[in-house]
This record gives C-alpha cells, sequence and structure tokens, in this order.
C-alpha cells in the first residue's frame, strides 16, 4: 500500500485503485495510464513540481493530454517565475519516484493547484503513488484533501 492510498483509506474518501503493467519504455507515464486503463485522457492528470524564485516547491495537477502553464501557475501562486523542478527535488521532497508521484500522502505538504477543468468531472484519476497505480477519486475531495484550488493552469 502506498502512503496515497494509506491516506485516502485513513480520510475514508471513496476511491477506486486501479492497476497495469508500466512499460518502462512508454514515452509519456500519463499517457500510457490512460492507454492501458481505457481511459479517457481528460480523466487523467499527472503530478508536476515547479520551483519558485525562492526555491519553493509547487504542486501542480493537471490533465496527461496537455501541458502545465508556468506562468498561470507563478500567477495563482503569486510568485514572480517558475521553472519546472529536478526529477531529484521532485523524489526527494515527495517521496515518490518520477513517473508515479502522487498529489497524495507526499513527505512534505507542498502548495497544490488543481487545474480548472478538474472541477467540471465526476471523478479523475491521479497517480497512486507507483509507476502502474493509478487511483480514481472525486475532483472535490482531491482539492479538499490538498487544500488545493481550481485555477486554470492547463494548456492543451
Amino acid at each position: 500500500m502506498t502512503p496515497a492510498i494509506a491516506l485516502l483509506k485513513k480520510s475514508q474518501v471513496p476511491h477506486e485503485v486501479l492497476s497495469y503493467h508500466h512499460d518502462p519504455k512508454a514515452a509519456s507515464y500519463g499517457l500510457e495510464a490512460a492507454e492501458k486503463l481505457g481511459l479517457a485522457p481528460a480523466t487523467v492528470f499527472k503530478t508536476l513540481l515547479a520551483a519558485s524564485e525562492k526555491q519553493e516547491l509547487l504542486v501542480a495537477i493537471v490533465p496527461v493530454a496537455g501541458t502545465l502553464d508556468l506562468k498561470a501557475l507563478a500567477q495563482a501562486a503569486g510568485v514572480k517565475k517558475l521553472e519546472m523542478a529536478k526529477p531529484e527535488q521532485a523524489q526527494r521532497s515527495t517521496g515518490y519516484l518520477v513517473g508515479g508521484i502522487s498529489p497524495l500522502g507526499q513527505k512534505k505538504r507542498l502548495r497544490t493547484f488543481v487545474d480548472e477543468s478538474a472541477a467540471e468531472l465526476p471523478s479523475i484519476h491521479v497517480s497512486a503513488g507507483r509507476r502502474g497505480l493509478e487511483v480514481a477519486l472525486a475532483p472535490t475531495d482531491l482539492a479538499r484533501l490538498l487544500d488545493a484550488p481550481f485555477v486554470p493552469i492547463g494548456k492543451a
């Protein structure tokens, strides 16, 4: 059981764990999850970390079919400038490996932002904390658990 799943169980949040055989050669972890689980890419979200000019790490949850708009995230977070966090930084801070970083159950609680497109969906899929493991839950439950606002941070 991953820390993400443990948090969902402890918080009594309704969820469903989905697993698939991860291919280490997959170009995109999120799109691989959507394809192997037969999910619409618009319902599968990736967890990305960005670092501010003051080295604050932020978590962004955006659809796997798109990209993160760093300017929009900076504006939402009230910082001047952001760049993508280095993989080692992300892994050290979250306790998860890149490709399996869950927004839930991270080692350090970071400010988190969810793309507004999630709010329109009855349920979304995010990493459950390991490559090949996803969890489905209501976006409102995810936002509540993470104290995360819905903001326009994704680009198609």
